[in-house]
């Protein structure tokens, strides 16, 4: 029995792993040519003044600058440092681990994989990036009524306030260079002198010309041709990216893989908690709040949680609701993105994101399902 239960853990592990891998693959590649080549004032420049019309416009930015959560934090504390708003830096970190090619993708191929979901593909996927979508935005909607103060950490803060008096003092010494420059200024053609040194006279020759031919043939010395400083900077960039790259799939790896073991043990009915979710069956609220629940424990990579969505449960007992809300609460919270988080925010606002994050995916995933028949 023992050696019937390892043998069908294995098989689930494996399937579910390999499914998902390259994914994580594809995402961490992005995320390391992003963290590297993305040019700083980017996203400030491309967002609408409008402050409203920016936040929207900010839940999008996943489709051109796919980032999975893992690495994201990261990235969103270097562009609030960089003077992008607060309230986009929000739409955009909660938006763009779902609403990016790479997760659309691994989502539709997550469902058809499975027999029980014949028609149900075009469904999760659009429904995941539309509840993502109006979480995330109504979420930097929300803070844009805050000040910065009463969001950001007080370390975060004081780098951001220290950019801005650099910034200051940069340009106020430039100015003041600038107006000195111009305040001493010296004419030499009225000084009465005259510079200028003619050696046509003197009786000696100055020529400069020496002659620095080498001749490399016979010196048995071998001459590597060195690379041009543009070449080095432009392979020591790419360097940078692959290694960014090497650690973010590694970090996501560790927690997919975990995930993986979790969910075939689940599969094949050896952990508990496959009980406990059969047991949620008749409640639509109770066990949609289990696979949410289970998201956060989880902590599954969004350009891979779609398989384990698709394999967690039987679609026999497990509602439509669950999986939606299991695929849209899970890459906008869960615990390693807790350990993340508080390098950002106040640990006041990040407790009431996260309980507005998990009422509002959960209502919205049951009158979502309900409503479109599912």
């Amino acid at each position: 029995m023992l050696s019937e239960n390892f043998a069908n853990f294995s098989l689930a592990f494996l399937s579910i792993l390999l499914e998902g891998a390259p994914f994580i693959f594809l995402g961490t590649l992005f995320s390391g040519i992003l963290s590297v080549y993305l040019p700083p004032g980017m996203m400030e420049r491309i967002l609408p003044k409008n402050k409203v019309l920016a936040v929207l416009v900010s839940g999008l930015l996943g489709l051109i600058l796919p980032v999975c959560e893992c690495a994201v934090v990261p990235v969103i504390r270097r562009l609030v440092a960089k003077g992008l708003p607060v309230s986009c830096a929000f739409a955009y970190m909660l938006a763009a681990p779902i609403v990016n090619p790479i997760t659309i993708l691994s989502t539709w191929n997550a469902f058809p994989a499975m027999d029980a979901f014949p028609d149900r593909p075009e469904f999760f996927t659009f429904s995941r990036v539309l509840l993502g979508y109006a979480a995330a935005t109504l979420t930097g909607l929300i803070i844009l009524r805050f000040p910065v103060e009463q969001i950001l950490k007080d370390s975060l803060l004081r780098s951001l306030n220290r950019k801005n008096e650099s910034d200051a003092g940069d340009e106020h010494g430039h100015a003041h260079h600038h107006e000195h420059s111009h305040g001493h200024s010296h004419d030499h053609s009225s000084c009465g002198h005259d510079h200028a040194h003619d050696h046509s006279s003197c009786g000696h020759d100055h020529s400069h010309d020496h002659d620095h031919s080498h001749a490399h043939s016979d010196c048995g010395h071998d001459h590597g041709v060195i690379a041009s400083p543009a070449t080095q900077r432009s392979a020591s960039k790419l360097v940078a990216a692959m290694r960014a790259a090497l650690k973010d799939f590694t970090d996501v790896g560790v927690y997919f893989t975990i995930g993986c073991i979790i969910t075939a043990l689940f599969n094949v009915g050896i952990a508990p908690g496959a009980e406990w979710l059969e047991n949620m069956q008749g409640s639509a609220f109770g066990q949609t709040a289990a696979f949410m629940v289970l998201a956060f424990l989880l902590s599954l990579c969004s350009t891979s949680d779609a398989f384990i969505a698709a394999t967690l449960a039987p679609p026999a007992f497990a509602r439509s609701a669950a999986r939606l809300a299991f695929l849209v609460f899970g890459p906008m919270m869960d615990v390693k993105l807790l350990f993340l988080y508080q390098t950002l925010m106040r640990p006041k606002v990040l407790v009431w994101l996260a309980l507005g994050l998990f009422i509002f995916t959960g209502l919205a995933s049951i009158g979502w399902t309900s409503a479109m028949g599912h």
